[in-house]
């Protein structure tokens, strides 16, 4: 298995720490006046989601997770698993947890492409697409004259979501969606 050293440590990274498979969030190299270099990195459990910090000396290096990304289309929900599919024309499907999907599932759509993170062949994590488009389910009308700069109301998303919304969003309309903030960010053209 493959390993890296403290010099090839990088956001987005994967390696395994303490038998779990993490990935790098942030990673800072220290050199103090007096004293060895050292990395503060901060990691996050793929498994349990548990954000770390840790210190590692320089030179020393952490193994590789076996793990592998790829982009999968959403099929359905069985209520206990979310059915993903390989896009690459393999067609094996694979069945993520609700802990595996986490906060996507407010930006899940059927036969939208998702990136989805294998372990041992077993879905670990979700991530949603940057932006989205989705269908306005319920809101409010608004009304003539509410025009005040930057007034929203909130609209309920066909995934369930709410996101808040400016006044002359209707039901019905199409709307695109930045999965990071979960912010409205303009309608489908």
């Amino acid at each position: 298995m493959a390993s890296y050293s403290t010099n090839e440590f990088r956001s987005g990274l994967k390696v395994m720490l303490e038998g779990d498979p993490c990935t790098i969030l942030e990673n800072e190299f220290v050199k103090p006046g007096k004293g060895q270099a050292f990395n503060r990195v901060r990691l996050r459990n793929l498994n349990s989601n548990r954000v770390w910090e840790r210190t590692f000396k320089s030179g020393e290096s952490l193994e590789a997770a076996d793990v592998m990304d790829y982009d999968m289309e959403y099929l359905y929900t069985d209520g206990e698993f979310y059915h993903f599919m390989m896009t690459d024309g393999s067609f094996e499907q694979h069945g993520a947890s609700v802990a595996a999907v986490g906060d996507t599932v407010n930006w899940l759509k059927e036969q939208e492409v998702y990136t989805v993170t294998l372990y041992n062949g077993a879905p670990l994590s979700v991530t949603a697409p940057n932006f989205v488009f989705l269908e306005v389910a319920q809101t409010d009308p608004g009304l003539k004259g509410d025009t005040a700069t930057g007034a929203t109301k909130p609209a309920t998303l066909s995934t369930g979501a709410v996101v808040k919304v400016p006044l002359f969003i209707t039901e019905g309309e199409m709307l695109k969606i930045d999965t990071r903030t979960g912010e409205y960010v303009g309608r489908q053209k």
